[in-house]
């Protein structure tokens, strides 16, 4: 029988040693949190962020519903950033006679008023009690539209955006308020996509006699220009203010909704 080489031996002998010791190091428990959680481990925990301010946190513009007065409609619309109000505006007041002048001298004092209230709770301006009332009653509202979107689903956006995708992430549609005008109600509805508009529709506007031409030769021009604009910031339609006016109301409304 041939004898083992010394040599030999102590390779042999190396190397269970150096097995042994890697045997042992893989049966070593990991103290390294990524090495647990790779393992098939518990991971540490990790503390919760805190939810981001944005639109969630109550900034944006917001219309109010149209109040109806004795002398015409009152509609406002509010600038809220952080919560608070910082610019208030009538899109719609009395207008026509007298109602010029009490409209022109009451509503900057009523806007004024506002911002510095930061609520619905407002004095009456006198010799408008009526334009007043209709300010506050819109006014309200358009607070309770920028409460409940704000609440609705905090850090994430305005309520109606797309969950999990963000403002200007999903598609949306959304109907403006109906403006009213010397000729009858307007209406739009909005399609917004990817923050976007892509499409634009009056589903009222003036109709009967003259207005039947002006309505078809007005319309798909405002439409036009709002997907063009991307804003309610379009120019009135030549031979077609009121249905112009009414137009952009209600087209600001629907962005109102959709964010801005």
């Amino acid at each position: 029988m041939r004898k083992s080489h010394p040599v030999r031996r102590a390779v042999l002998a190396g190397a269970a040693t150096v097995s042994g010791i890697v045997l042992l190091l893989s049966l070593k428990p990991a103290s390294d949190p990524g090495a647990a959680s790779a393992a098939g481990g518990a991971a540490p925990p990790v503390a919760a962020q805190s939810p981001q301010g944005g639109r969630g946190a109550g900034t944006g513009t917001v219309t109010g519903d149209a109040a109806s007065t004795q002398y015409g409609p009152v509609q406002v619309r509010l600038t809220v950033s952080g919560g608070k109000i910082t610019r208030a505006e009538a899109v719609q007041a009395p207008k026509g006679g007298q109602s010029d002048q009490v409209t022109a001298d009451a509503v900057p004092k009523l806007n004024k008023a506002a911002v510095a209230a930061g609520s619905a709770d407002v004095d009456a301006v006198s010799g408008a009690t009526y334009t007043s009332a209709g300010y506050v009653k819109s006014l309200q509202s358009a607070l309770d539209k920028a409460a409940s979107a704000a609440g609705s689903d905090p850090g994430s956006g305005a309520a109606g955006e797309d969950p999990g995708t963000g403002a200007g992430q999903g598609t949306q549609v959304l109907t403006g308020d109906a403006a009213q005008t010397q000729y009858g109600p307007v209406q739009v509805r909005v399609t917004v996509s990817g923050g976007r508009i892509t499409d634009v529709e009056a589903l009222q506007a003036p109709r009967g006699g003259r207005s039947d031409e002006v309505t078809a030769d007005a319309v798909p021009k405002l439409n036009r220009a709002a997907v063009a604009a991307g804003t309610a910031d379009i120019d009135a339609v030549s031979g077609a203010t009121y249905t112009s006016a009414g137009y952009e109301q209600s087209l600001q409304s629907a962005l109102d909704r959709a964010g801005g």
